[in-house]
């Protein structure tokens, strides 16, 4: 019978990342063993939009798939046109109408009266012209903030993802690497 010998060769390495924070206007980042945390700093308008989106998404989405009438930015833009219109409508008819006819004593009760019915009348019309062109382009209206907010969303994901690169990048530059290496060997023989 013969001999012989034969060695088994083990070795390991742990690499321990250093705790490194990074951190830009809008972003901090932490990076340790378990991984890297981002977190937008709050006041930020990214984080002002991630919020936001996050809340809101899906009322937009409906709002864009069933324009109403009675949508918060519908009834804004409606009351706002309206009281610009009763505005300029009784500037209009009191500088255009009213004063030069009462300063000539021209102007009876019932012509004041007429003047005023028409009044009403174009402006219930205007009203009325004016909330069925909302209606009709309250769908573009929609999709149009949401992709301005969804592009602004993905500008602040990115801020998100180059910190974290770079929070990475910082913390693989500062680890540690400890390794154990063994031999064993065995001879055996007559």
């Amino acid at each position: 019978m013969g001999g012989g010998s034969s060695s088994k060769s083990s070795t390991s390495s742990k690499t321990t990342y250093s705790k490194t924070t990074t951190s830009n206007p809008y972003v901090t980042s932490v990076t340790d063993n378990n991984g890297t945390t981002t977190t937008l700093k709050d006041g930020t308008a990214y984080k002002s939009i991630y919020d936001y989106m996050n809340k809101n998404m899906d009322s937009l989405l409906e709002e864009y798939r069933n324009p109403n009438i009675n949508s918060a930015t519908n009834q804004a833009l409606l009351q706002n046109y309206t009281r610009t219109l009763n505005e300029e409508s009784r500037k209009a008819l009191e500088n255009s109408i009213i004063n030069p006819l009462a300063e000539r004593n021209m102007l009876r009760s019932s012509a004041a009266t007429n003047l005023y019915s028409d009044l009403s009348k174009n402006m219930s019309d205007n009203i009325a012209n004016y909330t069925a062109q909302l209606l009709a382009n309250s769908q573009q209206n929609t999709g149009d903030m949401i992709t301005l907010l969804t592009n602004a969303y993905l500008q602040g994901q990115n801020a998100v993802n180059g910190n974290q690169a770079l929070s990475l990048s910082t913390s693989s530059g500062n680890a540690t690497t400890n390794g154990t290496g063994s031999t064993k060997s065995y001879s055996y023989g007559m």
